[in-house]
């Protein structure tokens, strides 16, 4: 079931449909979830979270799969895929965010390659770059047209 192979993956586990798991689950390796999870966290290196799956926690993993119901945020260090059943109430954090046709998501995403750095620190500071302004671009002409309305009115 891993989503992605690698070398350091040392679990795949599941928690299987009509079984429910509270608390925190910590994971070094794969996890799917087809039955119910409620707790303080839950983190893996990959999590699917199956049709039947119901989530209600913060999610925290490299890459997450969803086709069932998350209540919590979801922070992912490579992807986020949300498949056409997925059912997401919480905010999401990855640098890659697909979403099929069918999801339903209310939250905030944040879609960047550094999370820890605010996404509006980035973009206003990208915005900012090339000087551009108004008084810059129109400095010397709008003091003409100022001074020619001027003008006009006397």
């Amino acid at each position: 079931m891993p989503l992605v192979k690698s070398s350091q993956e040392v679990t795949n586990s599941v928690i299987g449909e009509n079984s429910f798991f509270t608390g925190r689950f910590y994971i070094n390796g794969s996890l799917k979830i087809d039955g119910k999870f409620e707790g303080k966290s839950l983190q893996a290196e990959q999590l699917y979270i199956g049709a039947t799956g119901k989530i209600k926690t913060n999610i925290t993993a490299n890459s997450v799969i969803v086709e069932g119901v998350i209540i919590g945020n979801i922070t992912a260090k490579n992807r986020v895929m949300l498949l056409p059943t997925a059912r997401i109430f919480g905010d999401i954090k990855t640098p890659e965010l697909i979403i099929q046709n069918g999801v339903i998501l209310e939250g905030r995403c944040m879609i960047a390659n550094d999370l820890k750095t605010s996404a509006k620190n980035i973009i206003e500071s990208e915005y900012a770059k090339d000087n551009l302004r108004e008084d810059i671009i129109f400095s010397d002409s709008s003091s003409h047209r100022h001074a020619k309305k001027q003008s006009s009115q006397e």
